[in-house]
C-alpha cells in the first residue's frame, strides 16, 4: 500500500491469490514500478508480468485462481461417504467378514468387489485418519464378565491393605 511515496509489504497470507493479482495489475495499471509492486504483495517480477499479460489478454477472467491440478479421486462424493458410513455405522459382519473388526484390507477388497475400483489398503488407512474415522489400532480386549464396580471397590479397600503390608521376602 502506498502512504506518501512509501510501499509498505502487504503479508502474504493476507490476501487470497486473486486479490493479490487485482492489486498487483492495479498497482502495475496506474504506474507503479514492477519491481515495487513485487515487493509489496511478496511475488517476483516475473509474476507481475505474467499476470499483467492474462489480464491484458483475459481481462478479470486472466485473474481467477484454477483450481489445484492432480490425478481426480478414484471414488465419488456419494461412494467416499458411503464407505465412511460402512465404517462409522455398519458392522463388518453385516458385509460377510467372520469379525466385526474394519481394517483397510477388508475396505479394499469391499470397494472393488462393490464398484470395481483398486485401492491400496495402505492408501485407504492414511484416507480414513485424513477423515477422520478410523486408525489401524486394535481394540483392546475385555472379559465379558468384567464388572467395573467391584473392581473400583477392591482398588479402593483391599489394594492399600496389601500395600500396606510389609514384604516377608528378601533381606532382613
Amino acid at each position: 500500500m502506498k502512504i506518501v511515496g512509501i510501499m509498505i509489504p502487504v503479508p502474504r497470507m493476507a490476501l487470497a491469490p486473486q486479490q493479490r493479482r487485482r492489486l498487483a495489475v492495479t498497482l502495475s495499471l496506474d504506474g507503479e514500478p514492477a519491481e515495487q509492486v513485487a515487493e509489496l504483495v511478496q511475488v517476483s517480477q516475473r509474476s507481475i508480468w505474467r499476470w499483467l499479460g492474462a489480464y491484458r489478454r483475459h481481462g478479470e477472467s486472466g485473474l481467477v485462481t484454477r483450481p489445484g491440478q492432480g490425478r481426480p479421486p478414484k471414488l465419488s462424493a456419494r461412494q467416499r461417504q458411503q464407505v465412511i458410513d460402512w465404517v462409522t455405522t455398519g458392522s463388518a459382519c453385516d458385509f460377510g467378514f467372520v469379525t466385526d473388526r474394519w481394517t483397510a484390507p477388508r475396505l479394499a477388497w469391499l470397494i472393488e468387489d462393490r464398484w470395481g475400483v483398486r485401492m491400496n489398503h495402505r492408501y485407504l488407512n492414511d484416507w480414513l485418519w485424513r477423515h477422520g474415522r478410523l486408525t489401524p489400532q486394535v481394540p483392546q480386549r475385555r472379559a465379558v464378565e468384567r464388572d467395573e464396580g467391584v473392581i473400583g471397590q477392591w482398588v479402593a479397600r483391599q489394594w492399600p491393605e496389601i500395600k500396606k503390608r510389609p514384604s516377608s521376602v528378601g533381606p532382613a
